[in-house]
This record gives C-alpha cells, structure tokens and sequence, in this order.
C-alpha cells in the first residue's frame, strides 16, 4: 500500500466520521433551540426573568411597543421630522434622535438687524401628544460697541414654534397613513 493511498484512505474515513458526527449535533441545536424558544416565550426575552420586569434585550411582547415611533430614533418619528422641517431654515448644531435634542446655530432673519435668533427642540417621548415637545428660543441684539447681549424673547414665541412643530408632525402622520 502507498503512502498516496493511503493518506486518501485516512482523509475518507475522517470526512465520514466529521459528516455522521455533524448530523448528530445538528438534532441537538434544535433541541437546544427549542428550549431557549422556550424560555424565551416564559420571559417576554427579559434578561432578569419575567414579562413585565427586567431588562428586556430580545423586544419582549408587543403590547408596550410604540404606536407612532420610529424603529431606528428613540423619540417619535413623525415629531422628530417635523421638528427639524420647521426648523430648517436654521444652521444645525446639534441633532441627537436618540435623545430627542436638537440644538440650532444662532440665525439672523436679516443680517442688516441687530439681533438673531437660536433654538433648542427637545423631543420628549415616544408619543405623538401635545406635550411631547418643548421648544426653547433664545435671541440676542448688538450693542453700540458691536457685541451680543441677551435679549428677552416673548414666551409665546416658543409656544408658537411647539404648536408649528406640532400641526407639521400631524400632517406627516396623515400622510404616512394615506
């Protein structure tokens, strides 16, 4: 017998001997994956056990899951769209969709006026309702010596910029469920 044939003969038996062991493993992934859809179906997917306590990893049941939210931001989509459309005429500094922040750049609606103008939209849940939103606008004017100083703003500026804010978000809403 060569060395040749026989290294094929060695190589033959180990295959065989890898497929009929792999068979044997594959029936029991299966049982153990039926024991983890289990577990799974017990706890809601709940890291500390249980549907509604825990840390939820795996989604849990679909009761508690947001009716109007996106699945990629963790604030409300269609706020989170409106917000930054009524917004947009204005230079971004920040925008956080996971913690529902936006922070614009100061803005001067006319650069021959002393004044401009900055706004923070803050996203507050997962919800679309009237207090899921606050809207702070700050605003500053020059002086005589050419620097910025802090101006007051009419409060109901940012409660007209929220209610902008909120009638854009409904109208999204009505048109993603047309």
């Amino acid at each position: 017998m060569s060395l040749k044939s026989f290294t094929y003969r060695y190589l033959v038996i180990l295959l065989s001997f890898l497929m009929l062991t792999a068979c044997g493993l594959q029936g029991r992934d299966k049982k153990i994956e039926n024991q983890s859809d289990k577990y799974y179906k017990q706890t809601g997917g709940s890291l500390l056990g249980g549907k509604d306590g825990g840390i939820n990893l795996l989604g849990g049941d679909d009761k508690n899951k947001p009716q109007d939210g996106g699945a990629g931001i963790g604030v409300n989509s269609f706020l989170w769209r409106a917000s930054l459309d009524t917004i947009a005429f204005m230079p971004l500094t920040s925008a956080d969709p996971f913690g529902g922040v936006i922070i614009t750049d100061w803005y001067s609606p006319d650069e021959k006026k002393p004044e401009r103008f900055k706004v923070n939209v803050f996203i507050l849940g997962r919800d679309l309702r009237a207090d899921g939103v606050r809207a702070s606008v700050f605003k500053q004017q020059r002086d005589v010596t050419g620097s910025w100083i802090d101006a007051k703003v009419d409060p109901k500026t940012g409660t007209e910029l929220e209610d902008a804010i909120l009638t854009r978000a409904r109208q999204l809403r009505i048109a993603s469920s047309e």
